[in-house]
């Protein structure tokens, strides 16, 4: 069993790890459902941030437990896990949950999922059904430049209040 990199930091520095949204991110999908309501388009987040625990039993998803791969990224290896990624689905008339990517609820001739990825990259997400290998096509994330290693070795995007212990910050 390969090794959690949460776990494996947290005993090896002191680095505290994010237990909710990243303001922006919080702010943005606001925003965002926001947005997408003004042009008839129900949006709801399904998942924001998630710990580790979550992530290894999401990834356990098709593998060890029933049901298909949804995931690649173990816990602590996900945006979710730092605070800086949503799933989105959108609702039908009947406030159905769905992720009918072609669903065209507001009957404007246009994709209403199209529609709000449109919306979600102007507000600076970056959209998991661009990806080249596994697409996650409601997945957004804030990337705020670093990466997973960089998030793992306690780096945290600028002003954050992200994080239990609010004093972490860059030198």
């Amino acid at each position: 069993m390969e090794e959690n990199p949460i776990s494996d930091l947290n005993t090896k520095q002191s680095v505290s790890f994010p237990t909710e949204l990243h303001p922006i991110v919080k702010e943005r999908s606001d925003q965002l459902i926001q947005q997408s309501a003004s042009k008839g388009i129900r949006v709801m987040i399904t998942d924001g941030f998630r710990s580790a625990e979550d992530q290894d039993r999401l990834y356990e998803k098709g593998r060890s437990t029933e049901g298909t791969i949804v995931t690649y990224a173990k816990g602590g290896e996900s945006y979710h896990n730092f605070g800086l990624a949503v799933d989105f689905a959108l609702k039908d008339p009947s406030g159905n949950v769905i992720w009918d990517m072609n669903f065209d609820g507001n009957k404007n001739g246009k994709s209403d999922w199209t529609e709000v990825v449109v919306m979600a990259k102007a507000l600076g997400f970056e959209w998991g059904g661009d990806w080249a290998q596994f697409k996650d096509y409601p997945h957004l994330q804030m990337d705020f430049g670093l990466t997973v290693a960089d998030l793992q070795n306690g780096e945290r995007p600028a002003d954050s209040s992200m994080t239990v212990d609010t004093n972490l910050g860059k030198p």
